[in-house]
Order: structure tokens, then sequence, then C-alpha cells
């Protein structure tokens, strides 16, 4: 039976979950050892698998990701998604031009520049235009397509049993657990770890959730002695809001780490010992 399940973000469509459980679980399991606690077995790890779900049919001749350009970012959300990540990687990136609202008069063509900006920031470095169109689109459909939304949760749901004391999210994947447990009310998950998570993002991920937030305060996801606690790198792009408090109550613990060059990269967030001291401390409250 799972004690830690984990969660996964945007981009792992070409992946699985024993291709990911291993360098999560030695991540992790750095990330205790700073803290004294022993190791986790990988018999006591599940991992909620969903990436496959956005990975398109294969085909003869085909690519895995879409051959995007700036016409096929959809207007709505998928441009206010790019332009929130645009102001935020210029926020923390001098390399990067603030955009401003004459910029962004002309569609594609602001779109484009939003692109190409982001091409150059650090946050971004090395990830082609296609696939950084291809996590917009990630993150639209899970919030547009009500059968897609209920698999990736259904996921996690299945893993979590009387045993699972902690949930490790990271990106979207905190979307995901903050629904699923929501929805799940008799689960027995006394620790929920949010990595990078874009969850307070007004209008387009927070105002949007299931269940809805009611006078701009999201349900709380478990019971009263649920731990909450959510670390974010101060230059994630996807992490706009590091501070949840003002989003989903007092009750959650906020805190940043520094991971270097990959300030949005799951491995660094677990080796933290920040991360390993919580994760710690929803295993004990299970003993």
């Amino acid at each position: 039976m799972a004690r830690v399940v984990f969660v996964h973000g945007i981009g792992a469509q070409t992946s699985g979950g024993s291709s990911m459980t291993g360098p999560w679980l030695r991540a992790m399991n750095d990330g205790l050892a700073g803290t004294g606690a022993g190791p986790v077995s990988e018999a006591e790890v599940g991992f909620a698998f969903y990436g496959n779900l956005f990975r398109p049919p294969g085909e003869w001749l085909s690519m895995d990701v879409p051959f995007y350009d700036a016409a096929d970012v959809e207007p709505g959300e998928e441009q206010d998604l790019l332009v929130a990540w645009w102001r935020a990687a210029a926020a923390v990136d001098p390399e990067v031009t603030v955009p401003g609202a004459e910029s962004l008069v002309a569609v594609p063509g602001a779109v484009q520049q939003g692109l190409y900006q982001l091409s150059r920031s650090r946050f971004f470095a090395g990830v082609a235009e296609r696939v950084m169109i291809w996590n917009l689109k990630q993150v639209h459909r899970y919030f547009t397509e009500p059968v897609l939304r209920h698999q990736i949760r259904d996921r996690l749901h299945t893993l979590l049993t009387p045993d699972t004391r902690v949930v490790v999210a990271h990106s979207l994947g905190t979307v995901v657990a903050y629904e699923t447990l929501c929805a799940t009310t008799d689960h027995q998950v006394r620790a929920l770890v949010t990595l990078g998570s874009p969850l307070g993002i007004p209008n387009l991920i927070f105002d949007r959730l299931d269940p809805a937030p009611v006078g701009g305060i999201g349900r709380w996801p478990g019971p009263d002695e649920l731990v909450w606690t959510n670390i974010a790198d101060r230059g994630d792009v996807v992490a706009l809001v590091k501070d949840l408090r003002d989003r989903f109550g007092p009750g959650v613990r906020n805190a940043l780490v520094r991971n270097e060059s990959r300030a949005h990269n799951a491995v660094p967030y677990l080796t933290a010992e920040l991360t390993g001291q919580v994760i710690a401390e929803g295993l004990a409250d299970g003993d």
C-alpha cells in the first residue's frame, strides 16, 4: 500500500509511471536524508501518472508533440496564460522584455513575441517553441475537457488507500491533487506537499477549480488535521503566486527554496531538506 503518492505536472506525455518513480523516489530520499528520517522504499510509493492521456495516438512518421506555431495558441485562456508566464519571466530575468499594452495589440504577432521572449529566459532555456505551446494546451485541456479531467483525477484517486499519508504533487499535478482530495471526503492523507504550484493564479487556475472557491477562498482539501505545505522557487514562473494563504486560508504553510537554474524541475524541489522535513512529518503522523 502506498504511504506516499506522487503526482506529476505538464510535459510528461512521453514518460511513464515506472520511468518517473525512480528519479522522484531517489530525490525524495535525498531530501529525507537531511532530516535524519529513514528512506522510503519503492514498495511504499505510488505514482499517479496521467501524461499518456495527453499523448497523441501513434501513427507512421508522426511526432509526439505536434508542429505548433504561434498561430496555434488559442485566444482566451491559452494566450492569457502565455502572457502571465511572460510577465512572470520578465519579473525575475533581466534578459526578458516586459510585455506592455502596446506590445499585445497584434495577434499572433504578440504571441510570437511572447514565445520569443520566453525562449530567451533562463526558465524556458532550451525549451522548443512547440513544446511551450503544447504545455499551454495541456493546461487548457484539463480545464475544458470534463472527461479528460475526470480520467486524470481518477489516476490519483485509485492510488489513495487507508495507508496513504503523504501526497506530493508538482506543477499541474498540484491542481489534480487538490481537486481529487477535495472530492475524496474519506481519505487518510495527513500531508499535502505542493511543489511549483499554479493553484493561486487568479482567473486562469484558481477561479476554475472544482469545487469552486466560495467568497474568494478555496475549500480545504481534507480534514482539519491535514497539513498543507506549498513550496516554490522564487524564480519559478509556473508558481506565479508563491503564498497561497490569501486563496486557501491561513492554514497553508508556504516556503521558498532555491533550485538554481532548474527553478520548476521536480527533482531539486524533492531534494530540498525543507521538502524532506514536511514529508517526514507527514509519514510520522501515520505511525
